[in-house]
């Protein structure tokens, strides 16, 4: 099972169960509006793809974790904060529901 680091958003609804159907465990949820986040030397663990949930997330914060994952080889999804936001997106990035 592939292990996502999230970025973004108070609550994540039924984002996660979406997840779980493609193969998908959240290794860690980061809500992004502490400052503190923007300042991490590197992201937390190794996770195997970051999504950010860019409703009510800063350019800032943004481009800071896409300039780490970057950096890691991670690759970087953005969508709104909805779970067929988020199953529209691993579709278009070639992930596929588990049968």
């Amino acid at each position: 099972m592939m292990e996502a680091l999230l970025v973004g958003a108070d609550s994540l609804g039924n984002i996660p169960e979406v997840l779980r159907c493609y193969g998908i465990r959240i290794a860690r949820h980061v809500c992004g509006r502490n400052v503190a986040h923007q300042r991490r030397a590197a992201l937390p663990g190794r996770p195997d793809v970051l999504i950010l949930l860019t409703d009510f997330l800063g350019h800032n914060v943004m481009r800071h974790y896409r300039d780490r994952a970057a950096a890691q080889g991670i690759p970087v999804l953005a969508c709104r904060r909805s779970a067929t936001a988020v199953a529209q997106r691993l579709r278009h990035h070639g992930w596929r529901p588990l049968p």
